[in-house]
């Protein structure tokens, strides 16, 4: 059976999140998944039929080891089934809800020979609480910069989640 490899760069959590999710509806597809934190990933990328790589932002880039690891498997990429997703809070708002309107992903793809099969990107979740103090302090000073919640007393979740569900069903239907 094919064997289809999720690969995951997350700092709060959420992206791991919708990659479980992801996962899940695939695996009650009769898809088979393995999942994996990017960095901790020591496999060999020949063993499995399709890659998936989901990749959260944090102060306006996406994890130095997603690059990392696209350029160090880029020959093997470009022969395989791949999809890519983003997870950020600038894309709650419409008009950079999609993969050539949201701005990371944009300047993610201007430095990367990589074009994966299907790519999205997909709102985060915004929980002050859970920040450190700088990190908190950071993220409050972006928000009001892009008009968003500076203040809040429970954790706010922007994704939306028929949108995973329908990156999934592409998924399906592509890789197959």
């Amino acid at each position: 059976m094919n064997t289809l490899l999720m690969l995951y760069a997350s700092v709060d959590g959420q992206t791991l999140k919708i990659c479980n999710s992801i996962a899940d509806n695939l695996k009650e597809r009769g898809i088979n998944v393995e999942v994996f934190e990017i960095s901790k990933f020591k496999g060999n990328l020949l063993n499995y039929s399709s890659l998936i790589i989901g990749a959260s932002i944090r102060y306006g880039k996406h994890h130095k080891t997603v690059s990392n690891f696209i350029d160090k498997h880029i020959d093997t990429l470009k022969k395989m089934k791949t999809a890519f997703f983003s997870v950020n809070l600038v894309a709650r708002k419409i008009d950079k809800s999609t993969f050539d309107t949201n701005p990371y992903v944009i300047k993610f793809f201007e430095k990367q020979a990589w074009r994966p099969d299907i790519v999205d990107v997909f709102a985060g979740k915004l929980d002050y609480q859970s920040y450190s103090f700088l990190d908190s302090l950071m993220i409050k000073l972006i928000m009001k910069m892009t008009k968003g919640p500076t203040k809040t007393e429970k954790p706010l979740e922007f994704t939306d989640w028929n949108r995973v569900e329908a990156f999934t069903e592409n998924i399906h239907l592509e890789f197959q």
